[in-house]
């Protein structure tokens, strides 16, 4: 039995409803509702929640799944205030205990405190911009990909807790050249070879 703990980070918020991130939330419990040896939380950062709870549930979990759009560069302000306050309530708690230098010598192993050892997590983003703006030379990300730009910080702040990436999926150009369909087929085919495969750590 593999545990997965499903965030939906696609806040409701001046034009957006948050409805992308919501059918992928949906998407991805249907998918794992499918294979009896999931067991599923999910998590809406748009509702109520209670930090204490939210780190136990990083804590049974294997497996985080996060759905989030990206505004401004950024994650929307709801995740980000569910991160700052889920893991400074997992302090000592199960997320991370120090950032793991020690006073005696300052310089090295920061970073190296997190208690999440074993986990894993996955990421999917969804854009406004097109494929082609993070690619083709010229263009607006100077080829930097969505991982070693724009979410770099985003995977640190993960290998901080001590979880290593399984293989994420962004969405592109998903305002002005939407494909449910085609999303729905391709993200049906990533979990497929991620959540089945060997990517997973054994039990």
């Amino acid at each position: 039995m593999k545990n997965i703990f499903v965030i939906n980070g696609g806040q409701k918020f001046a034009h957006s409803g948050g409805a992308f991130n919501q059918t992928l939330t949906d998407w991805t419990v249907d998918f794992l509702h499918q294979h009896p040896d999931f067991a599923v939380k999910v998590t809406n950062v748009n509702e109520d929640y209670d930090p204490a709870e939210e780190v136990k549930k990083y804590v049974w979990a294997d497996v985080v799944i996060y759905h989030t759009p990206v505004w401004w560069f950024q994650v929307p302000h709801r995740l980000k205030e569910y991160i700052d306050v889920v893991f400074t309530a997992g302090h000592q708690q199960g997320i991370y205990v120090s950032d793991g230098r020690s006073r005696k010598n300052p310089a090295i192993n920061y970073g190296t405190g997190g208690t999440l050892q074993g986990r894993q997590y996955m990421l999917t983003t969804s854009w406004n911009a097109p494929e082609e703006a993070f690619t083709l030379p010229g263009e607006f990300f100077n080829q930097k990909s969505v991982d070693e730009g724009v979410m770099f910080g985003f995977h640190r702040m993960n290998a901080f807790t001590g979880m290593k990436p399984l293989e994420g999926l962004h969405f592109h150009d998903v305002e002005k050249n939407a494909n449910i369909e085609r999303d729905h087929q391709r993200y049906l085919a990533h979990l497929e070879r991620v959540l089945l495969s060997h990517s997973l750590v054994a039990a």
